[in-house]
Formats: C-alpha cells, structure tokens, sequence
C-alpha cells in the first residue's frame, strides 16, 4: 500500500535518516515510537508530502488516501458547530444534502417534473453516499471521544486546543482513510475517550500509524512496533510487550557479536604488533591489516533505560495529616462539581486521581493546593510544604534563564552534577542545559517545570497530567523518582501504566463526590469490573456490528495471597502423608489372616479403608486447585 525505501532526511549537518525503509501493508496498526526528537512526527510528514525527503522515495498505490491528525490542527478555528466540522468528512454528501435543500426549497413555489427528476437523482446519490447516517454517525463519533449532547451543537471557537484536536480527530476518523496517521491522539484525551479509540482503532478497516508514549495504548493498538533509532526504521511484529521481550534478545545476541568482535579485533591487532617487523611474516600481517579494513563492524548496544541516581529529599518532616476536606462544596454558576463531600490525604499516600475530563480533577487539585475558594473545611497538616506542577506552571520559567540556572534557583543544595544529571534523565545534556528557556518548545518546558519541581524542598507533589510530552525513558525516570519518593503526592492522570506503577490509592469524582478505593489501579479495576458481571457489547465500527464478551480481569497477585496459599498448601501435604500412613497401615490390617478370615471384620475393615481412599482423592484434589492458583500467583 505504501512503501519507504532508502529514505534519507536532514536537518543542517543532522541525520534524522539515513537509509530508513518501511513497507505499510493494509490494515497494519503500527506503533511508531522513539526518544522525543529522533524523527517520529517528522516521518508522518514526509509520508504526508509536507516535507520532501533528500534522498530514497516513498511511494503508495493510487487507491491509497491519507489522514493525518497533527498538532498544527490546534490553530484550526470556525464559527461552525462541532457537528458541522466534524461532517466536513462527508464532503460530496454534504454539498448534495445543500443541493437538495435548495430543489426542495424550489418546489414549494414552482413545481416541475424537472426538478422533480433532479431531486431523485440526487437523492439517489445521497443515498449511495449513506447520507441519511452520516449525522448520526458523527454524533457516535463526537460522544465516544468525550463530548456530551449538548456540546455538539456549540461553535468550534468556543473550545480550548485540546477540545478543538478532539473534533479534528473525530472528523478524520469519519473519512475514514486507506492510511490513518495519529500523532500522540492520547493526549488530548480523557480515560474513556481512550479507550474507545482503542476499539475504534482495533476495528479500523484500513491501515494506522500512531505516534504514543502511552505503552497499555499501543498494546491495545498496535500489532507491529517500529523504532525509530540511529536514522533507522526497526520493526518488531508485535505490541508493545512484545518489542521489549524481542528488543532485550536482539540486544543480547548483538551484544554476544560485538563482544566476538572486538575479542577478535584485540587478538589480531596483538598479531599484528607482535609480528610487524618480521619479515617472514610480513604477508600474514599485511592479510591481518587488510581483513580489519574490510570487517563490518558491529556497533555496541545502546543502553537507553535510564535510571535515577538522584537524591530527592526534604528537610521537613510533615505531619501525618496532609490535608483534610470536610462537607465540601464548589459550583460554577449552575454547575455543581462537588457537594458536601469528604476526603483526607495522610503523609505517605501516593493517590492518582483518575476519570473523565469534565468531573472536576484540575479542580479538587486546585482545591488541594489552596488556590480555589470552597464552601467547607480544607484543613492543612503541620510542615507541610506543597510543590505543584501543571501545564500553567511553564508561566512561571524565567524565560531569560538558561536552563541550568533555572534549576540552580529551584535546588538549593543541590550540586551542579547532580542538577545536570536529573536534566539528563530528562533529556538535556551536554550543551543543551545552557539553552535559554524562551528557545524551548512546548514540551521541552515540561520537562524543565517538571525537574524543577521534583528538586523542590516540597514534602507534598501535585502533579497534573506531568506525563504529557514525555517519551519512555523520561517517563520511566519519573516512576522511579515517584517511587523512591518519601513524601507525599497526588497525581491527575490518564496514562494506565504510569498510574499502576505510582499509585497506592485511587480517587475518582462520582455523583459530585470524592470516592476513594484503597489500593492500586490494577485492584482498583479488578474491583471495578467485578461490580458489573459480563455482558456482551456491541460496537458498531466501519457498519459491522461485532459483539464480544468483556473478559473477566484476573484477580492481581498478592504477595499476602501468595504466602497464604503456600501456608496452606504446606498443611494440606502434612495431612496427605498422614492419610497415605493410614491406608498403608489399613491394608497391612486387611492382609491379617485374622481379618480376612473373618466375614465381619473384613466388611468393617474394607469400608474403613475405602473411607480412607476417598478421603484422600479428595484431598489430592484441593492440593491440585491450590498449586495451580499459586502457578497462577507467581507467572
């Protein structure tokens, strides 16, 4: 369908690629990932034909039509509702609805076989068009990423950048292109947005290309992983689990090569040394130099799994109530977030604050920090010290600092290695920590505003959504920092993996309430799920109805439930020794001559011993069902 042979791109004297190549078969869902500025977005907009490539071609059948949601889209605005936009994708069948409306609008006062023949036509054409669902079809669309009803009829202006991405999104899935091309979708979108693009993607009958961080999104998604590294294009023919298992074999089978290698290179030019001045062996050297210059060399593998050697610490202690909310109410206008609602936040509590846009999360954040006026009680502990990162936070930066200054000023004790490391683990190294804040991008002063608050002196981290613009390896050193972090912290997010990884409590905004589940997100939604039993779903994607049965969650493994399933399977092994003793000894009884000679004493006996056989297949029996659950426990 699409074909990138030998692509080469630069930017000034910079490889982005060289060589790349990447054959796009219909219905493939690739993931396309990498470090943030190794050329992912690029690509898409060379496939797209916004930029030329220097050298190599990319080439696509002629049935092949493409659909690319970018952040550029963001700029996009019209005085036209969101249902109007997002049916712009049915362009043909929208100028025949207007064509219609006017032959209708001309019959009312002239009436004419003519116009009657051009409305059947039209009509008919509309029809071929699926016309008459093509609203409805929209509103399927606009409601699944997350608008209400009554938001859709709403001019486009009146939504902020990330609304805005929503509709052009929800606009090019009703195209419907041969290739879809997504460039980070999931950060303009709540939990349940996400995950009905991940069924609408599943169910796409053309090709997709997308663009995450979100690695539970590309498992959902995805079922060919490509990497961009070292100007290259790697495929891996899996999800994204798949491509860490299949990356860590590559790397260890290169690594073995490359250690060969070198091992080889050292002995031969030890040969070489040693024998250089011999004449008699002068054209065994000579053979020796020669094979070094034509040897391919393998190149060493790339360590990118970053790791945080960094002390995050506070000189306060807090108490051990943070903050507590009582009987709180807030409202905008007509619009009730919370009433009367309770939550507490003790020292140590690590709580993601999860669900839909639109409940109130960057609200109870603010509420939390302090910031927002309530009716009720918000009480703060002692020696609490709060550091809050969110997206308004990038005000804050100097922009006349460069960005290691910046961070001086944030981190008090902190030496310039160690500031220079953290800056590291977030992507700014060498010469880059001299770059002035004004020059950065978006996403880069996320990252600074998200170092500089973890350096902070706080004893309590409200982080929303700090995930956003983060590739792996960032994000990885952020679970890590969170993770050895002994403070406190409540996180606003959508990203499931980062969550699980963090979080020790679950808070989510119900009925205008702070509801609170009292442990992680993988219990949290086992617990969830098991309120609803099974029910088939339908999902009418690409006109198929598909129906499928939502999959019981397995229970998450405890090392407490481990522990008391071995106790238990211990004790049960005691009492099948014990009865495997009691069978031996009955039939060493019924082989007595006393016994089997005597009619009743062999009845009593016989019945005793197939008691005891019964007893004991029963128990086998439970000794099967426990190690299985404890094979189950530890995979």
């Amino acid at each position: 369908m699409l074909a990138i042979n030998n692509l080469c791109y630069y930017i000034g004297g910079r490889v982005i690629y060289e060589n790349a190549s990447l054959h796009i078969k219909p219905k493939d869902k690739i993931g396309l990932i990498g470090l943030n500025g190794k050329g992912k977005s690029t690509l898409l907009k060379l496939i797209n034909g916004d930029y030329p490539p220097d050298k190599g071609e990319i080439s696509k059948s002629n049935e092949c039509s493409l659909g690319f949601l970018n952040q550029d889209l963001l700029s996009y605005q019209s005085q036209e509702s969101i249902l109007t936009v997002s049916m712009l994708a049915f362009e043909e069948a929208v100028q025949i609805q207007k064509k219609i409306d006017a032959v209708l609008k001309q019959m009312e006062t002239n009436y004419t076989d003519d116009l009657v023949d051009k409305l059947s036509k039209l009509q008919e054409r509309f029809e071929a068009l699926d016309g008459y669902s093509m609203q409805a079809r929209a509103e399927e669309v606009l409601e699944g990423i997350g608008f209400k009803t009554t938001d859709l009829q709403r001019p486009l202006q009146e939504f902020s950048g990330g609304w805005r991405m929503r509709v052009m999104l929800a606009k090019l899935l009703l195209e419907k292109p041969s290739l879809l091309m997504l460039d980070e979708p999931t950060n303009h979108l709540d939990l349940p947005s996400i995950e009905w693009i991940e069924n609408y993607l599943r169910n796409y009958e053309g090709a997709v290309i997308v663009v995450s961080h979100d690695r539970q999104f590309l498992n959902n998604t995805a079922s060919k992983i490509v990497e961009v590294t070292g100007g290259d294009l790697i495929t891996y023919e899996g999800n994204y689990d798949f491509y860490l298992e299949e990356k860590e074999l590559r790397a260890e089978i290169q690594k073995n090569a490359f250690d060969n290698q070198q091992q080889k290179i050292k002995q031969t030019e030890k040969f070489i040394e040693r024998f250089r001045a011999k004449a008699t062996k002068a054209r065994q050297v000579q053979s020796r130099v020669k094979a070094l210059e034509r040897m391919d060399m393998i190149e060493d593998v790339v360590n990118d799994t970053a790791a945080v050697n960094f002390r995050f610490s506070f000189k306060q202690k807090s108490g051990r109530h943070i903050i507590r909310l009582e009987n709180v109410s807030k409202s905008y206008g007509d619009l009730t977030i919370f009433k009367n609602s309770t939550a507490h936040i003790e020292r140590g509590d690590k709580i993601a604050l999860i669900g839909a846009n639109g409940k109130g999360k960057s609200t109870l954040l603010r509420i939390i920090s302090g910031s927002e006026s309530i009716e009720g009680l918000r009480e703060e502990g002692y020696n609490v010290i709060k550091g809050f990162y969110a997206q308004h936070q990038l005000e804050a930066l100097n922009v006349s600092n460069e960005i290691l200054e910046e961070l001086k000023q944030s981190g008090l004790d902190k030496t310039e290695l160690e500031l220079r490391q953290l800056l590291g683990c977030f992507l700014f190294s060498d010469d880059d920590v001299f770059k002035k804040i004004k020059v950065l991008s978006g996403g880069e002063k996320s990252r600074v505003a998200l170092a500089k608050t973890l350096i902070s002196e706080a004893n309590f981290l409200l982080l929303d959504e700090p995930t956003n613009h983060l590739d792996f390896i960032s994000e990885n050193i952020l679970i890590q920092a969170l993770q050895q972090y002994q403070g406190t912290c409540i996180v606003v997010s959508h990203n499931r993996h980062f969550v699980s990884e963090v979080a020790n409590k679950i808070w989510y905004i119900e009925d205008t309430e702070i509801k609170e589940y009292p442990g992680t997100y993988d219990e949290y939604i086992y617990w969830k799920d098991s309120l609803t039993p099974p029910k088939e779903s339908e999902e009418s994607t690409n006109g198929i109805k598909v129906k499928e049965k939502r999959p019981k969650p397995e229970k998450p493994k405890t090392d407490t439930e481990l522990k008391k399933a071995e106790k238990e399977l211990s004790a049960l092994e005691s009492q099948i020794d014990e009865f495997q003793l009691r069978i031996k000894r009955q039939e060493d009884h019924l082989a007595d001559p006393t016994v089997y000679g005597d009619a009743d004493q062999l009845l009593i006996a016989n019945t005793e011993y197939e008691t005891l056989k019964k007893q004991l297949e029963e128990l086998n029996g439970q000794w099967e069902e426990l190690f299985t659950q404890i094979e189950r426990l530890q995979s």
